[in-house]
């Protein structure tokens, strides 16, 4: 398909998303053409960081399964769910925008720019403060329920 093509298709509605997660999910190939190669430590440092955040959504997945799965019912009705399910959200958050911070790093490296600033950790330390503040409420005022 030519440029045209592809123009044309973007322009249709049900389209438009999908030249967004393409945007949004650039394949390797395509961050490999431009600038030049930078060094490969640097490289292989980017990938460790995404891996690092890989890790850091799988924690947070096994801690929100474990809250609601394994905790012991607390005297508040649906305490476990309001402390899990955001973890698992957040997890989902984490490794939902791991790829594409990756992407960006090793574009901007390529093209000798300076690093690109991301919002995620920001959002994930004032969520696990959040959640961490609302099991401590949890913890001292609701206690545990029957035995």
């Amino acid at each position: 398909m030519g440029s045209d093509d592809d123009d044309a298709d973007a322009r249709r509605p049900g389209n438009r998303w999908v030249s967004a997660v393409r945007a949004w999910w650039r394949r390797p190939a395509d961050i490999g053409q431009v600038g030049q190669d930078p060094d490969v430590r640097f490289s292989l440092a980017n990938e460790r960081t995404f891996l690092a955040w890989l890790r850091t959504s799988l924690a947070l997945l096994a801690g929100g399964v474990a809250v609601v799965q394994v905790v012991p019912d607390f005297s508040f009705s649906g305490a476990r769910h309001i402390l899990g399910v955001p973890l698992i959200l957040l997890s989902i958050a984490v490794a939902a925008t791991s790829y594409r911070r990756w992407a960006l790093v090793e574009k901007a490296m390529r093209e000798r720019r300076s690093l690109p600033v991301s919002g995620l950790p920001r959002v994930l330390a004032a969520g696990v403060a959040a959640l961490s503040l609302v099991a401590l409420i949890f913890v001292l005022v609701a206690g545990k329920g029957p035995q």
